[in-house]
Formats: C-alpha cells, sequence, structure tokens
C-alpha cells in the first residue's frame, strides 16, 4: 500500500524523517525515498529498491547527505517517489499513497490538451505520482490543483508536498486513508501513522478530515481547503495493515482487534458453533491480537503453536514469483512440536485473501502432528478486489480464494449470488466454507460477520469503507 512522513522544523529535522518514514515499513516492501530542502533552496533527494534490504539500512549511508529545516519521504508498493517537479507553481518535492484506476484516460487527455510528455517506466506505464503532479500543475495554485486531483481521479489519492513555503498534506477525498499532524517545540510534522511521530517528541495536533487540504509551516498549521461530509475510512486498517499502537478517528488498532476476536467467539458461543480445541492461536503476527481477543472470549487456552524466524528472513524480504514468497514462507515457520503434535488448534487470521500461503501453513501444521486445524478469519470473505487503494499488485477479483470457489460451484451463476455466498448463515454460504475447508483442509472454518466486524471497529459504520466484502460503494 504504502505510506508517508514528512517535518517542517526550526532545526534540522533529517532525523525525524529518516526515523518517521521508517516507522511505516510495515505498509510496503519495494520501494522508498526521501527528499530534503537545503538552507539554499535546493533539495536532495534518494530513492532505493526496499524488496530485500530494509528502509534504515539502504537509506543510512545518504543521512550525512541530506541537511535541512524540512523533508518528506515515502515507503511505496508502487512507483518510485517521491519526485521532484519544476513547474509554474515553483520547485516542490511529492508524493502519493493511493490508486488511479483511470490513468490512462487522464494521460490521453493531458496529451490532447498540453502536447507534453510522461517519463514512461520499464511497464510502459506513467508514474502516477508524475501524473497527479500534472493535473496539480493544469491549475493556478496547489490548492485547486490538489482539489483538482481529488475530482478527476477515478480510486483515491493521498498527497504530501514539501515546497519553499513548508509542506502541504492533502488526505484523499473520501478519507479511505489517514492523515494525521504532530506538534512539537520545534515544528510540524504529517504522517499516516499516528505513533511514527510520538516517539519523536511530537504530540497529535489534528487528524484530518476527507478531502481536506493543510498547509504546515514550522510555526503552525492551517487548513487550506476544508473537509467534505462523507467518509468511507478503509476497514482494513484495524484488521490488518495499521500498526497495532496507531489511531483512525479516535479508535486504536490493538484494541479494535482484541474487541473483534471477542466478538467473534461471543457469535460462536451463542450459536453453539465453539469447537473443542487445546490452543487458540494467531495467524500471521497480525492475527494474534484477534486471537487472543478470541481466546479470552471463548475460555480456550493461548498458545504459540509455531514461532517465525526472523533474523535472516524479515518482513521486507519479499520476492516477485510466488513460488519463493511461499518458500520464503515456509522457511519462516518453526513448530513448537509439544504444541502441535496430537493436538486440536484453532488459528485466527486477520483475513483469508488467495489462502496460499495459509494452505503451506496448515499442510505444516499437520506435518508436525497436528489433530485438527480449525481456522477463524477476522474479517468476512473477500468477494471484491479493492478499486479504491492500492492493496496489490494483482487487482482481480478472480485471484481471491472466495470468489474462486464460488465460480467452481456455480459458475458465473455464483456471480448473482455472492451477497449469499458471504453470509454463512445462508445455504450458499454453508456451500463455500464447506468447498474451503475441503480445498485447505481446515477441520472447520467460520468468518467474522460483517456486523461483528464493524461493531468492533466502533464508528459511524456510514464512514467506513466495506466494498472489498458486499461491493457497495
Amino acid at each position: 500500500m504504502g505510506g508517508f512522513f514528512g517535518a517542517v522544523s526550526k532545526r534540522d529535522c533529517v532525523l525525524d524523517v529518516f526515523f518517521g518514514v521508517d516507522y511505516h515499513s510495515h505498509l510496503g516492501t519495494r520501494r522508498a525515498g526521501m527528499v530534503v530542502r537545503n538552507a539554499d533552496g535546493s533539495y536532495n533527494r534518494e530513492i532505493h529498491n526496499i524488496q530485500n534490504t530494509p528502509f534504515r539500512t539502504k537509506f543510512e549511508k545518504d543521512l550525512n547527505e541530506f541537511h535541512g529545516c524540512s523533508g518528506i519521504g515515502c515507503i511505496s508498493d508502487t512507483d518510485p517517489q517521491p519526485l521532484l517537479v519544476r513547474s509554474h507553481l515553483g520547485l516542490y518535492a511529492i508524493t502519493t499513497v493511493g490508486i488511479v484506476n483511470n490513468a490512462e484516460a487522464l494521460v490521453s487527455a493531458y496529451f490532447a490538451t498540453h502536447g507534453n510528455q510522461f517519463m514512461a517506466m520499464s511497464s510502459g506505464k506513467v508514474n502516477q505520482t508524475e501524473l497527479v503532479a500534472a493535473l496539480i500543475n493544469q491549475k493556478d495554485s496547489f490548492v485547486e490543483g490538489l482539489r483538482h486531483v481529488h475530482e478527476v481521479v477515478d480510486g483515491s489519492m493521498t498527497v504530501l508536498i514539501l515546497n519553499d513555503d513548508g509542506l502541504i498534506a492533502a488526505r484523499d477525498r473520501l478519507g479511505r486513508l489517514p492523515v494525521h499532524i504532530g506538534k512539537s517545540k520545534d515544528g510540524h510534522c504529517v504522517s499516516f501513522e499516528s505513533f511514527a511521530y510520538h516517539k519523536l517528541g511530537y504530540e497529535d495536533a489534528h487528524e484530518l478530515g476527507p478531502g481536506e487540504i493543510v498547509h504546515l509551516t514550522a510555526d503552525g498549521f492551517e487548513t487550506i481547503s476544508p473537509p467534505g461530509k462523507d467518509m468511507r475510512i478503509c476497514a482494513f486498517l484495524w484488521t490488518y495493515y495499521g500498526y497495532p499502537n496507531s489511531n483512525y478517528e479516535g479508535q486504536n488498532v490493538e484494541v479494535m482487534r482484541y474487541r473483534n476476536g471477542e466478538i467473534m467467539a461471543r457469535d460462536e458461543i451463542e450459536a453453539g458453533h465453539l469447537p473443542e480445541v487445546d490452543y487458540v492461536a494467531g495467524v500471521p503476527d497480525s492475527g494474534v491480537p484477534h486471537a487472543i481477543g478470541y481466546a479470552n472470549r471463548s475460555g480456550k487456552s493461548y498458545a504459540r503453536p509455531f514461532v517465525k524466524y526472523t533474523p535472516t528472513w524479515p518482513r521486507s524480504f519479499m520476492p516477485d514469483k510466488q513460488e519463493v514468497r511461499d518458500q520464503v514462507a515456509k522457511m519462516k515457520q518453526i513448530p513448537v512440536t509439544e504444541l502441535i503434535r496430537g493436538k486440536k488448534l484453532l488459528f485466527v487470521d486477520d483475513s483469508i485473501v488467495r489462502g496460499t500461503q495459509l494452505k503451506g501453513t496448515i499442510d505444516f501444521l499437520y506435518e508436525s502432528g497436528a489433530e485438527e486445524v480449525h481456522i477463524r478469519s477476522a474479517c468476512p470473505p473477500i468477494m471484491y478486489a479493492c478499486k479504491y487503494l492500492n492493496f496489490s499488485r494483482n487487482n482481480s477479483a478472480m485471484d481471491l480464494l472466495a470468489r474462486q470457489i464460488v465460480r467452481e460451484l456455480e459458475g458465473e451463476e455464483g456471480e448473482q449470488h455472492l451477497e449469499e455466498y458471504a453470509d454463512c448463515h445462508t445455504e450458499r454460504g454453508q456451500c463455500l466454507l464447506h468447498a474451503i475447508c475441503q480445498k485447505l483442509g481446515f477441520t472447520s472454518l467460520g468468518y467474522q460477520s460483517l456486523d461483528g466486524l464493524l461493531e468492533a471497529i466502533g464508528i459511524d459504520r456510514d464512514k467506513i469503507c466495506t466494498y472489498c466484502w458486499n461491493g457497495k460503494e
């Protein structure tokens, strides 16, 4: 997905930007970049590939070259960025997070009206941050340009700009992703994750509303375009992507996950479906708090039947080939045989997307002697590929396990009944559960209901995006 961090200060803030960006490393594994504005008005920029090496390792050697009182940086799972742009708006740096579904149409329109050119990447596609900059440059001010981006982009676009006057932060039109502002005695910062600046001496100052645009200097910040009324913040921030310490719209990620697991167990107890198991566990790491909540409410013992070996297999190592990714996932898992052999286990996963790595985990547990392996998903079946955020390199709905099973069960006719398949109380929903158990080797499978998930998040349901589960915009 990606994330960004920026700071503007009365002192040198390079280390703030360095550590602030690093604290967003859980949001991406492909590229990262930093730009710092020097005292003479020039800019220093570096972009590195971080697929096999963590952010800190790649950028530590650059720190001696960076000196300035303002800067921005990003973790990007898409294009190389931040970019330096020179236009009638002046020289500025820009980084973005989001997705532009109508990029080709926007590029064609730009060619037709401007006659200019874009730098093509090796894939032949246009860097979407460059495209966003071109859209901004069509207008006479950054505010007008950013509003223009919000109007014409199909998808979502959150933007951070560094120029001679400080920073400009723009949350996407419907607030699908968060943007926080922190303040210290020396200046201000902008961050996706609220926890990222607390360790750097900043305190919470403001959380941007949907579509809000804010200008920041070392001395203060002001809203230069007010927030809209409608919000559709992504629920996956709480269930999976967000870091445990973060808060979005006043709701802490870790607390929500405990609550979500408790609700799942509560509903299973009420329905009489709670299985007899020896241990409850979480998979992967983001599934652990959901599992703790489930164990606490169900009265089952929590345990760690296997641990991850991360010293030589860090999360940042994400090969392009699925075969290699699967092997890396296998190499990480080290069994605690005494907690597996002959045991009935229940694992809570944060979500089941493609199911490829989960299938490997199940096979590994049975090979290690597990008697039963029950799976619970902390969110409903994912039926639609996200079209608002860049969560995956491949956004085809047919890559999703639930959709594959629906197609196997009913062919194209099943596409007309996705709502039924997503509800485990219906006949089709039960068929989906049974088919997935058969395919992946689960003893039983349960999904959190959409109502249960929204209850766990705890904010106005109309402000939460649930498109990937029910297809509703």
